[in-house]
């Protein structure tokens, strides 16, 4: 079996610019495919994408077109000359994409987690010279991701990318799946002879943020983006919220600033962008326990109003202090940092009392 440091990606180089695949979510009909495909502008967008099987959360729910979707892809590239792309889940699916000659097939991220399902898709596609896209795996696992990749690898596929699509959270926050670009950018380490591609759609979870994450994959040199884009995102039969319109898409492409790789600060700039990508990601989570913190400060404004006890209790912010001081020391915190960060949330927190107790004695 090749090595997958070995593997050199000819199918990535030859494109003098970012590679990026659009399309809709799900194709729904041949019409609305056609016109998608029609609309999309082909100097900036190199693949077009449609799912024609889609994996689902919950039964009921709208799972793809099938089959006859495939041959509306095959019209696509026939009529508009550009490749097209769509996922595949088991072995089923693989033979009727390589049957129907579709080219680029992506791997979803509820495949990748499986292992036995990835070996029997790699089985059923063994030795393509199509290109395989791996998206990571729902969960932050980079083990995994790269193990999907290397049984691949050991079928004889050595036309190989990754989609960096964001790993799910237990608890949910402005993103739908959280980034978390430390898991990507440690991939890229590993492995920069594997070319990335960032889903900003699938990050997302909505159309507002695609600009944003799609500037912060550039930022990191990565090689390109799938961007979900729809003829009527509002009337799609599948993650309306996350798909933009062919004209957005352009607005959004237009904007990028692409980084020069012969940039002499290129590498600094690189390094400094992912730093700084940590940071913003690590203050998200700051104020999102925050938010947790104060949440519960209410609970406990109304408890105490419900006993009628005082919002202050000082032996229990003498307490506080005391054991936060503690731990800050244990970390290389100073005992001032800490008593004057606590005390912004005390404060707060005090007031979030106050006005519960305030409002709820005004509607008495």
């Amino acid at each position: 079996m090749e090595n997958l440091k070995d593997l050199q990606q000819d199918w990535i180089k030859k494109f003098d610019k970012p590679f990026i695949i659009a399309g809709p979510c799900s194709a729904e009909s041949e019409e609305q495919v056609m016109e998608t495909a029609k609309q999309i502008d082909k100097s900036y967008v190199t693949v077009f994408r449609a799912g024609i099987w889609k994996p689902r959360t919950k039964p009921g729910s709208f799972e793809g077109i099938g089959e006859i979707g495939l041959k509306w892809l095959q019209k696509v590239k026939q009529t508009y000359g550009i490749p097209v792309a769509t996922e595949i889940a088991n072995a089923e699916h693989a033979k009727l994409a390589l049957e129907y000659d579709v080219d680029y097939l992506w791997i979803g991220a509820r495949s990748t987690v499986n292992p036995f399902t990835i070996q029997e898709i790699a089985e059923a596609i063994n030795g393509t010279n199509k290109v395989v896209l791996v998206k990571n795996p729902v969960n932050p696992d980079l083990d995994l991701w790269i193990g999907a990749l290397e049984r691949f690898v050991a079928q004889g596929v050595k036309n190989l990318g990754v989609i960096h699509r964001g790993f799910s959270a237990y608890k949910k926050n402005k993103y739908r799946n959280n980034p978390e670009w430390q898991i990507a950018l440690e991939f890229k380490n590993r492995y920069p002879n594997i070319p990335i591609i960032t889903d900003p759609s699938h990050i997302c979870g909505n159309r507002e943020g695609i600009y944003d994450i799609s500037q912060q994959a550039f930022n990191h040199k990565f090689a390109g983006l799938m961007i979900e884009t729809h003829r009527n995102p509002d009337e799609a039969w599948s993650d309306a919220n996350q798909q933009v319109t062919p004209d957005e898409l352009l607005r959004i492409l237009k904007k990028l600033e692409i980084r020069n790789n012969d940039d002499s600060d290129a590498i600094f700039h690189s390094k400094l962008n992912a730093l700084r990508t940590q940071i913003d990601e690590l203050d998200h989570q700051i104020l999102d326990l925050i938010n947790d913190r104060f949440g519960i400060s209410k609970q406990i404004g109304e408890l105490k109003k419900e006993h009628n006890v005082a919002v202050f209790q000082s032996d229990r912010w003498n307490e506080i202090i005391k054991d936060s001081k503690e731990k800050g020391a244990k970390i290389g915190l100073s005992g001032e940092f800490v008593e004057k960060l606590l005390q912004l949330i005390h404060v707060e927190s005090v007031e979030i009392q106050n006005q519960i107790m305030v409002d709820k004695t005004t509607k008495a």
